[in-house]
C-alpha cells in the first residue's frame, strides 16, 4: 500500500495542520482492510503517535452476555474515552494500560505526547459513544475474498476460523447497528 494512494486523505490532514489545530484522526474499517498499515504510514509522515483500539478489548471480568450482545460491545470504549480521548481533548501528555491479550491482564502503561496529528485505529473506533473525539474519520474497507487472504497469510488457518466465526460477525453487527462508513470524511479501498 503506497501512502501517495491516499493523496487526498493527506491533503486533508495536511489542511488541519496548515490551521494549526491538533488533528485526533480515526481509522475503523473491516478486519484485514489496511487499517494498522494505514496508520503506521501516517504515523511515518507525520510523526503522529498511534493508539490501537486492539489495547481496550474487555478484560474477561467484563466480557458479560450483556455486553457481547451490544455491537461494537467487546470493547473498552469507557475506558478508552476516559484514558485517551479526555487527555486528547485537552492537550496534553498522557499514558494509558494497553489490554495484553495474552496475560488476559492490562500491561506497563504507555505514554503519548500528542503532536499535530493523533491516530487512533481499528475496529469500533468510531462507535457513536466515540465519534465526537475526532477531527477526521476514515472508513478502510476491503472485499470478503482478500480479506480472507489476508486473514490466512497473517494470522494462519485456525485464527482464520475464528475470526469467520467470531470476530467478522461481530464487526458486521456493528457495522449495521451504526452508519460508520457513512459518517467517515473518507472512504479508502486498498
Amino acid at each position: 500500500m503506497m501512502l501517495e494512494k491516499y493523496d487526498p486523505l493527506n491533503a486533508v490532514i495536511d489542511a488541519h495542520m496548515a490551521r494549526g489545530e491538533i488533528t485526533v484522526l480515526a481509522i475503523d474499517g473491516m478486519a484485514a482492510s489496511g487499517k494498522t498499515t494505514l496508520a503506521g504510514m501516517l504515523s511515518e509522515r507525520y510523526g503522529a503517535p498511534v493508539v490501537h483500539m486492539d489495547d481496550f478489548f474487555l478484560r474477561p471480568s467484563q466480557r458479560t452476555p450483556e455486553r457481547l450482545a451490544e455491537p461494537g460491545g467487546n470493547v473498552d470504549r469507557e475506558r478508552f474515552a476516559q484514558e485517551v480521548l479526555g487527555p486528547l481533548a485537552a492537550g496534553g501528555a498522557f499514558s494509558y494500560r494497553p489490554y495484553d491479550c495474552h496475560a488476559q491482564a492490562l500491561a506497563a502503561p504507555v505514554r503519548v505526547t500528542p503532536t499535530p496529528v493523533c491516530l487512533i485505529e481499528g475496529a469500533y473506533c468510531l462507535h457513536p459513544a466515540l465519534r465526537a473525539g475526532y477531527a477526521l474519520r476514515v472508513f478502510v474497507r476491503v472485499d470478503a475474498q482478500t480479506q480472507r487472504a489476508r486473514i490466512l497469510e497473517r494470522n494462519g488457518a485456525r485464527m482464520l476460523r475464528r475470526f469467520e466465526a467470531e470476530w467478522i460477525p461481530m464487526e458486521n453487527a456493528y457495522f449495521r447497528a451504526f452508519p460508520v462508513e457513512e459518517g467517515c470524511d473518507v472512504i479508502l479501498a486498498p
